[in-house]
């Protein structure tokens, strides 16, 4: 992290309890269990379980230093009973996870990067891998699923000393949230991919989910850059707010023209304030070229150049489970996009499932979580959806997925693939979709093994 004990102890407002070797520590962590020598262990509290009970283990397992909270304090005094090597700093703070944060604030301040914050109802993650390939120089963003008030800190005190930029996606579960995660990363650009019916139940509205993810924009400097959707609903009032404005899509400051898809490619020419180029991107979906453009438009808000843009779109690349595409022989093609679901997403894959050249389109899907009171109503909107594109047939997994009223129901992933294994022909194109706590990466694993 390049930070002396001094630093740490000033940056988070700690008692410097117990001094250990020399030097600073290497990266922060949180598992006691996934120590390494030359970290510094945050003793988080847990609903459970408070995260200090493990700091002296942590310290025995090599860590450079320990973060506690009061109650542990006596844990390392020398009079104590227990026997924890001492060869690590322990610092005692009141609140270990807010002493995270405020390390990561000062790690983001000393490295001079500039900062996107991506949030959004649907695309953030696929607008973040774009984003990675797309800016010039060192570019450091979020690994997995790193983008909450843990693992957003986390990611930014991983940042190699030469980070040019860091684009961090912000995740969003409740009000006040995006301000928390704002704080600490400083963003000078937001971008929001759009807002929709997501985590309906925790907040009530759309409208409440808008003024959520607006945080981002309130959080921006004087001279901060908001991007959002031409098409921005229940966003629009918040945008008055935004220093400047950026908006990506149809007939937006960032647009695509000329757009055509072959063999797999996105082919387009991209207009934007700073000029124009044409791109050309690895993915076929449409909705990824709106992820590119968002992605684009943060780019040419940090000043990045366009034809050097341009000619890194090639290594794009996207997060697991998000839209991998898989070969299973014959022909068959399996659209592995399992990570997470909403009604907007998921309208957007069936729309790419119903552009695929297949003898048969067959989509495979799970539940959307957290839809609240009206989650029926947008279960059913999918399914008429889905036959509206012409999608043949439906396999609904689990209780929920009976909403979509689909042509087969099961009632978990091991007998979907079990069903598709023994109905699938040369050809078809098979599109496997529901929120994570669906589990219906096991239908493609299975079917690799299956087919």
């Amino acid at each position: 992290m390049n930070l002396a004990p001094e630093q740490i102890a000033v940056a988070i407002g700690a008692e410097i309890l117990v001094e250990g070797g020399a030097g600073g520590p290497d990266r922060a962590a949180i598992a006691s269990g996934e120590v390494a020598p030359g970290d510094l262990f945050f003793g988080l509290r847990g609903e459970r379980r408070d995260g200090g009970e493990f700091a002296g283990a942590a310290i025995e397992a090599g860590a450079w230093g320990a973060v506690v909270g009061p109650a542990w304090r006596s844990h390392f005094l020398p009079d104590s009973e227990k026997t924890y090597d001492r060869n690590g700093w322990v610092f005692v703070v009141d609140d270990p996870l807010a002493a995270l944060q405020a390390l990561a604030r000062t790690r983001r301040r000393q490295l001079g990067a500039r900062v996107v914050g991506v949030t959004g109802s649907v695309g953030k993650t696929s607008v973040k891998d774009i984003a990675r390939a797309l800016l010039p120089g060192r570019v450091h963003a979020n690994r997995e699923n790193l983008n909450t008030e843990i693992g957003l800190p986390l990611t930014i005190l991983e940042a190699p000393d030469d980070a040019d930029s860091l684009v961090l996606e912000m995740a969003m579960r409740g009000t006040g949230q995006i301000a928390e995660l704002a704080a600490i990363a400083e963003p000078e650009v937001a971008v929001i991919t759009n807002v929709g019916p997501v985590h309906v139940e925790l907040l009530g509205s759309v409208e409440a989910i808008a003024a959520a993810k607006a945080e981002a924009i309130a959080a921006l400097p004087s001279g901060g850059t908001a991007v959002v959707p031409v098409e921005a609903g229940e966003l629009e009032p918040f945008l008055g707010d935004a220093p400047r404005l950026l908006r990506f899509g149809a007939g937006g400051d960032v647009d695509a023209v000329e757009a055509r898809v072959e063999d797999g490619i996105t082919e387009a020419l991209i207009c934007t304030p700073a000029g124009s180029a044409r791109f050309h991107f690895p993915f076929a979906e449409r909705h990824n070229l709106a992820n590119a453009l968002a992605a684009i438009a943060a780019g040419v808000a940090l000043g990045a150049p366009l034809e050097e843009m341009a000619d890194r779109a090639a290594s794009i690349g996207f997060s697991r489970f998000r839209g991998e595409r898989l070969e299973l022989g014959d022909g068959i093609v399996l659209v592995n996009d399992c990570y997470n679901a909403n009604p907007v997403s998921m309208r957007a894959a069936l729309d790419h499932l119903a552009s695929l050249h297949g003898e048969r389109r067959i989509a495979v899907l799970g539940e959307m979580a957290e839809l609240g009171p009206g989650a029926p109503g947008f279960h059913r909107e999918v399914g008429t959806h889905a036959r509206a594109e012409g999608i043949d047939l439906l396999i609904g997994v689990g209780e929920p997925a009976r909403d979509y009223e689909p042509d087969e129901l099961v009632g978990a992933p091991e007998e979907a693939a079990e069903l598709l294994a023994s109905q699938l022909a040369p050809g078809d194109a098979v599109l496997v979709k529901g929120s994570r706590s669906a589990g219906l990466e096991a239908v493609a694993e299975a079917l690799k093994e299956l087919v």
